[in-house]
């Protein structure tokens, strides 16, 4: 077992070195490049029919980790606006709960064509700079509850970050998109958190898990990725702060459209 571990390790640390890059520069959890790489992996790797479960559930893991360095980066710039982070916290810790605990009920194929329909609507909005009405604000505590319960549950039913979705639901509101990819960034933490709980009860007692995982959450596949990150995510932010607005703003686009093509295509 210990000698699989060694050849499962550099792919895991490949793996994490670029989402905490990725995590810092846009404000994404990772999800997109942690559940392929790691539904590719386990096919190798680990015998056991819950392969997409286990990638998922150890993805809002490891974003959990990620996030708390690329947050650090980003508040170090003064970019996070905790007062919308308090906005949208509880709503998005009941969603992204319900969603990981949930997940277990739902057609992956499903899942991911109403997602990757969802993200090509938001890449579009992002590639073509719609001007949001210069009059719209935030809603007050009701709305963004609302708006955080349906972020929560949907990144965590498909094991990514919250940033994915509060980056265009921010920019949307006129909020700045440095401050949009920070803030988000922030929101990944209480995503991953309650997702990642959901995720270990709703397959607690599943049966045939490999060892060295707890419900869904694979622990080597956890680490090695989260050894990596956690040193690449303040490289990225940093040159977040670097870029001029559009400049992310297309390659947030870019980067949903990656997205959807995953979820409609090979989920």
């Amino acid at each position: 077992m210990f000698e699989q571990l060694l050849y499962e390790l550099p792919v895991y640390l490949l793996t994490g070195a670029f989402v905490g890059f990725a995590a810092g520069l846009l404000g994404i959890g990772g999800g997109l490049i942690i559940v392929p790489v790691l539904t590719t992996a386990f096919v190798y790797f680990l015998d056991t029919e819950h392969i997409v479960h286990l990638a998922i559930g150890t993805s809002l893991a490891t974003i959990l980790i990620t996030s708390l360095s690329s947050v650090k980066a980003h508040h170090g710039h003064g970019a996070v606006r905790w007062d919308i982070v308090k906005l949208l916290v509880l709503g998005v810790l009941l969603g992204a709960f319900f969603g990981g605990w949930s997940s277990q009920f739902f057609s992956s194929s499903v899942l991911g064509m109403i997602f990757g329909i969802l993200e090509v609507l938001i890449a579009i909005n992002m590639l073509l700079a719609f001007k949001p009405n210069p009059q719209r604000e935030l809603p007050g505590l009701p709305g963004n509850t609302l708006a955080g319960g349906l972020i929560g549950s949907l990144a965590s039913l498909v094991g990514i970050g919250g940033g994915t979705l509060t980056t265009p639901y921010l920019v949307w509101n006129n909020i700045s998109m440095h401050q949009a990819i920070a803030t988000s960034a922030a929101v990944s933490l209480p995503v991953a958190l309650a997702g990642s709980i959901g995720f270990i009860l709703g397959g607690i007692e599943a049966q045939n898990l490999p060892a060295y995982s707890t419900g869904y959450i694979y622990w080597p596949a956890f680490a090695g990725i989260v050894l990596a990150s956690v040193f690449t995510a303040p490289l990225g932010a940093r040159l977040a702060h670097q870029l001029p607005v559009k400049t992310l703003k297309r390659v947030f686009g870019v980067f949903l459209l990656i997205l959807a093509s995953k979820m409609l295509f090979f989920s």
